[in-house]
């Protein structure tokens, strides 16, 4: 047998121990899914990586619109208040019930510099697995969405005073 097929057989042993090793690992049920406990390095780093490459990967060809309309903000501003802040809070909102309980940790969008619209837009309407962010785009329509991501892409520049009229229509 010549050293390259000698080479084959044990690459493709290895493979086949690594697969079998995977399936017994995860029929052991070993590994704690719960939301209360956290994921190993190596397994967020891994889950990170996909999430990071998958939605890079299929934003990229998205068409943004105008995102500086100020309809489009006011509109954003309603559906974050009605379906968002609860997770990813909002300025003058500092807490929910619901969030001490999300893993992985939702982030502050009131926080966080939202540059990439594409990227925003599909994480909206397709959602991501294994996390509390659901798909909105089952029950919003494009244009719904593009409202939001409007929104958060203004709304780390907000005051608490600011966001309360732009997401309930009533000044002071």
């Amino acid at each position: 047998m010549s050293s390259i097929a000698k080479a084959g057989l044990v690459v493709a042993g290895t493979l086949a121990a690594l697969a079998i090793g995977g399936v017994v690992y995860v029929g052991s049920g070993i590994y704690n899914i719960g939301a209360d406990d956290h994921h190993t390095k190596i397994v967020l780093a891994i889950i990170e990586q996909l999430r990071e490459r998958s939605i890079g990967v299929r934003a990229r060809t998205t068409h943004v619109p105008n995102l500086e309309d100020p309809t489009r903000i006011v509109a954003g501003a309603r559906h974050y208040a009605a379906l968002c802040v609860g997770c990813h809070l909002a300025p003058g909102v500092t807490k929910s019930d619901i969030r001490p309980g999300l893993y992985p940790h939702p982030p502050n969008l009131a926080q966080e510099d939202i540059r990439d619209a594409q990227r925003a837009f599909w994480t909206v309407k397709h959602g991501i697995k294994m996390s509390a962010m659901p798909a909105w785009g089952k029950t919003l329509d494009d244009a719904a969405i593009w409202d939001v991501v409007a929104f958060v892409r203004q709304m780390p520049a907000m005051t608490p005073e600011t966001y309360q009229q732009l997401s309930t229509g009533h000044s002071g």
